[in-house]
Order: structure tokens, then sequence, then C-alpha cells
């Protein structure tokens, strides 16, 4: 925005970032595909901070938002990496010039994964353009039962993996679904499903009160405390259970989240092992 001194549309920002990402080592922001292609909701936070701290001027364009630096002299450019300036001069020289649609369109055409979800892509592209945005979608037949914990993951990232594993109902079985980490608390994480075509739910029941979650410092400690959780609370839990393996008799492939990264120290693991033990049961277990 300070190198191209004007007011920008959000979704030319979120485009031109996820250019700028593309050729970064390391990214600054991850995306992932969402309405209007693609899409990162830390982006679209951080946006709303820098305006609240008076970095950012905001104003409502229609059914669409824009921004602009708030002043001249803040030369936030001395504040970053050469390299990083370089990259962002050669986006604006290439990109900032496009129109919003054009710029769409090459996103779409380039990166066909992000454009998925698009409401607009069948009407930007070409017919052959989006016969191949349409077999980007991974459509895996075999029925799964599907563990992932979000730790060490953007929402973005996090969003992607359950896409291409198509994933088509998230089970969060937290005791509450809030969390400190951005994206995913509940009502984030619903919005972030339902752009991306993902059900979400919510089973409460099946989680553990973080007090028990205190003190657990070696496998010998988690294992201890899911003992006692499939003794007591998945133990009465059969109205919940029954739920699930109808969830994934519907719809082939679901996935059962909490936080830790490591399934064994995690209660989502007993979970599965308990809809694995079903006598009926037909389907794969897949930890993410």
């Amino acid at each position: 925005m300070e190198q191209f001194g004007d007011w920008m549309p959000s979704i030319q920002i979120q485009k031109l970032v996820f250019l700028l990402t593309d050729r970064q080592e390391e990214r600054v922001y991850d995306f992932m595909p969402y309405k209007y292609g693609c899409y990162s909701m830390q982006l679209s936070q951080d946006l709303r901070n820098l305006t609240k701290e008076g970095i950012l001027q905001f104003e409502e364009d229609g059914a669409n938002n824009r921004y602009k630096i708030a002043r001249n002299d803040l030369r936030i450019y001395n504040m970053i990496k050469v390299e990083d300036n370089y990259a962002i001069a050669r986006i604006i020289k290439r990109f900032a010039l496009l129109s919003v649609t054009d710029l769409i369109r090459y996103t779409y055409q380039n990166y066909p994964f992000f454009a998925i979800n698009s409401k607009m892509a069948k009407d930007l592209l070409s017919e052959i353009e989006y016969s191949i945005v349409v077999k980007q979608r991974p459509h895996k037949n075999d029925m799964s039962l599907i563990t992932i914990g979000y730790e060490g993951l953007s929402l973005e990232q996090y969003i992607v993996i359950l896409l291409r594993n198509d994933v088509r109902v998230l089970c969060d079985v937290r005791k509450n679904a809030y969390s400190q980490k951005f994206g995913f608390s509940k009502a984030q994480l619903v919005k972030a499903c339902e752009g991306v075509g993902i059900r979400y739910e919510h089973i409460p029941n099946l989680g553990i009160i973080s007090e028990k979650r205190k003190e657990l410092k070696n496998q010998t400690d988690y294992d201890k405390l899911f003992d006692e959780y499939e003794s007591t609370t998945l133990k009465s839990a059969r109205n919940e259970l029954n739920h699930l393996y109808k969830l994934l008799q519907n719809d082939k492939r679901i996935a059962l989240t909490c936080f830790e990264h490591n399934p064994l120290q995690c209660h989502r693991s007993r979970i599965a092992k308990k809809l694995m033990s079903i006598s009926q049961c037909n389907y794969t277990l897949i930890n993410l």
C-alpha cells in the first residue's frame, strides 16, 4: 500500500500478498481456497488491527472494503528486509495496475486449486480453464475416519489439509471450543469451514475439562488420563458415538479435531479407537 500510494480494495490486497508470499522462502501468510479465491483470514484480521492502530485508513466501497496508508511519513519500507522490498516492488510493477478482475483471473489461471470454492471462477474463466479448477478438488471414495490436531498450524494450513483429504464434516471434540490461537475458536472455525464447504459440528460432551490436562508431563501421564476418560466419559457417551458413526456412514469422510498434533497425546485417539472397535467397522483410520 505504501509503494502503491492509493486506496486498495481488500480483495486486491489479498491477491497481491498471495503472489508475494509465493515468491518468499518463508511465507509471511498462508492462504486457503475461499469464496473469492486465495484468502488469508489472518491477513484480513491484521488489516483490521492496523486500522485500529491508526496505521491504515479504511472505508466501505460498495460491497468491498478498501484500505490506504494513513500517513505518508511512516516509511514502513525501512522496517523490512531489503529482499522483501524488492519483491514487493516487482509485485507492484507487475500486478498492481491490473484491474481487480484481471488480477483475480490471473490467480485463478495460475493457482487453480485456490479457485475451487470461488463464486466467480465459472464466470471469469474459459470453459477449459474452469474444468482445470474443477479437477483440483480432491475427491476420495474410501470411507475414512480422520483425526487432526491444529498445533503448529495456521488456520489456512489446517483448512487446506482438510480439503486435500476431502474431509466433509469436521467434528470438534474439545470441551470448550475456544483457543488463544487465531482462527481456532468456534466462531472463526465455523466461518472458515462454511466458506470452503466443510460442515462443522462441536461435540463438547466428548471433551475433557482443562483442569485434568494441567499436570501432564509425559506419555504415561497422558495414558493414565485417557484410560480414565475411556472408563468414564466414553463409556457414557453412547449417543455421541452413535452420532459419529452415523456421520461416517452418511458422509464417508469425517475428521475428529482437537489441539495436540500427536494423536497419542490427545483424547481424539481414544474416540477413534472406540469407533474402530464397532463390529461393522468398514472404514480406514487416518491420523494427519
